[in-house]
C-alpha cells in the first residue's frame, strides 16, 4: 500500500510544478497553520520534535514530516529537556487545485544532501528578506527569475528524495530491530566519530528512547559500549601489529591520544605503552 501511495505521489509530481514560498528556521514549539492552496514540510535539523495534526495522534519526527492543509493546524512541540532545531518549508503546487496528497512522516538516508540544500535555501531567503523592495531593473528581473528557478529545482530535489527514500525504508520496523541495526553499524564503524544523536536519528527514535533500548539490548550505555569496543580493537592492534601507540589510538577511533591513554588504563589497568611492551608481536 505504501509503495502504491509513493507511486501515485510520483505521478502527481510529474504533472505539477512545486514552487517554494517561504522557508524559516525555528527552535521553539509552535502552532503551524498553512495558508490556502499551500503545503509545508517540516525538516528536523537537530534532536526531534513531536507533530500533532488536528485529526490525528502525536507523531515523533526526527527527519521529515509533510503537512497537508486538510489536516491543519499542526502542533509542533520540541522536547522539554532538549534543544531542537527544525525548518518549515512552505510551498504551493501549480497549477492550483491540482491533486497533491503528500502527508505524514517522511524518512531519508540522504539527510546530508537535504540539509545542504536547506542551508542554501535559508541563505537565499535571508538575502531576499534583506533586499530593497524597490522595482527591479530588467537585468535584476532576469536575476530574480534565475533565483526562483534555483529554489524550485532544490525543492523538487528535496521532494524527490523524500518520496523515493520513504519507500526504501521499511514501513514499520520495530524499535528493537532499528536499535539492533545501529549496534551492528557501531560495531563495524567504531573508528568513525559516532554520537548518540547520530545513532538515535539513524534508528528513528528519540535520544531518550534510544538510550533505554540500547542498554536493554547490550547491557551498557552507548558511551560505555563504544569505549569498550574501541579499547578492545586497540588491544588487538597492539597484539597483531607494530604500530605506535598514537597510530593505534587513531585507528581505534580516538582522536585525542591523552584521552585514549586515560581510558585504556581505566579499562585494562595498565597504560597503552605497558600493554604494548607485554603483548606486541615478537619479531
Amino acid at each position: 500500500m505504501k509503495g502504491l501511495r509513493a507511486q501515485m505521489d510520483f505521478l502527481q509530481l510529474n504533472s505539477v510544478i512545486p514552487c517554494l514560498e517561504h522557508i524559516r528556521l525555528y527552535r521553539s514549539s509552535q502552532l503551524l497553520t498553512i495558508p490556502p492552496e499551500s503545503y509545508a514540510i517540516v525538516i528536523v535539523r537537530r534532536s526531534h520534535v513531536t507533530i500533532t495534526a488536528a485529526d490525528g495522534s502525536p507523531a515523533v519526527c526526527s527527519q521529515g514530516y509533510a503537512c497537508h492543509p486538510e489536516r491543519e493546524p499542526f502542533r509542533i512541540d520540541i522536547p522539554r529537556t532538549k534543544e531542537a532545531e527544525y525548518v518549515v518549508l512552505q510551498y504551493r503546487i501549480e497549477p492550483t487545485n491540482s491533486a497533491w496528497d503528500l502527508s505524514g512522516s517522511l524518512s531519508t538516508f540522504s539527510e546530508v544532501k537535504i540539509h545542504y540544500m536547506v542551508d542554501e535555501l535559508l541563505r537565499q531567503q535571508d538575502m531576499r528578506d534583506n533586499r530593497d523592495k524597490e522595482p527591479l531593473a530588467e537585468s535584476e528581473s532576469n536575476e530574480e527569475a534565475a533565483f526562483l528557478f534555483r529554489r524550485r529545482l532544490m525543492l523538487e530535489r528535496i521532494l524527490y528524495i523524500y518520496l523515493r527514500e520513504s519507500v526504501l525504508k521499511p514501513s514499520s520496523p520495530s524499535t528493537a530491530r532499528s536499535v539492533e541495526e545501529t549496534v551492528s553499524y557501531l560495531n563495524e564503524h567504531y573508528m568513525l566519530p559516532l554520537t548518540l544523536p547520530m545513532l538515535a536519528k539513524r534508528a528513528g527514535v528519540s535520544e531518550g528512547h534510544y538510550t533505554v533500548m540500547f542498554k536493554k539490548i547490550t547491557g551498557h550505555t552507548m558511551t560505555v559500549y563504544l569505549r569498550s569496543l574501541r579499547i578492545g580493537k586497540a588491544k588487538q592492534l597492539f597484539e597483531q601489529t607494530s604500530l605506535s601507540a598514537k597510530e593505534v589510538a587513531g585507528k581505534a577511533g580516538f582522536s585525542d591520544y591523552f584521552y585514549f591513554s586515560r581510558m585504556f588504563k581505566l579499562e585494562t589497568g595498565i597504560s597503552p605503552s605497558a600493554y604494548q611492551k607485554e603483548h606486541s608481536p615478537k619479531i
